[in-house]
């Protein structure tokens, strides 16, 4: 059987600076800027993983983002230590909160936030004994 392992997530914006910018202020990505067919691109390092960020430009034949939920891919989930203070830190930095911190079952404590294009984003706080 193969080993399958995470490369990278690929998001599509019509403003990648503006999404390379708010995962930035709000996730504290690490933003790569690099050229690649001798045009400007925008990478991020999110949590070890890899985050292309491909433009979308008017004459693209691009649907607009979902309203969630939806079917497909739904949402993408990070690890956090202390949900709680985490999600009082982005709210100070006017993130917008689709889920309140809540106990779905023991050892668990999620939210869901709205990131740029509606992109929805878990946060997870485990506690270890429970996993």
């Amino acid at each position: 059987m193969p080993n399958y392992q995470w490369d990278h997530i690929h998001l599509r914006s019509a403003d990648p600076e503006a999404t390379a910018q708010w995962f930035e202020k709000m996730l504290d990505a690490q933003v790569i800027r690099s050229m690649q067919q001798g045009k400007p691109r925008i990478d991020l390092k999110l949590g070890g993983q890899n985050v292309f960020i491909a433009p979308v430009g008017p004459s693209d034949k691009v649907n607009a983002p979902p309203v969630t939920p939806y079917q497909g891919l739904d949402h993408f989930g990070l690890a956090v230590s202390n949900v709680d203070a985490v999600v009082a830190d982005l709210k100070k930095k006017g993130v917008e909160f689709t889920m309140e911190p809540n106990n779905p079952r023991p050892g668990i404590r999620i939210c869901f936030m709205r990131g740029p294009q509606g992109i929805s984003i878990e946060l997870l706080d485990r506690d270890p004994k429970y996993t």
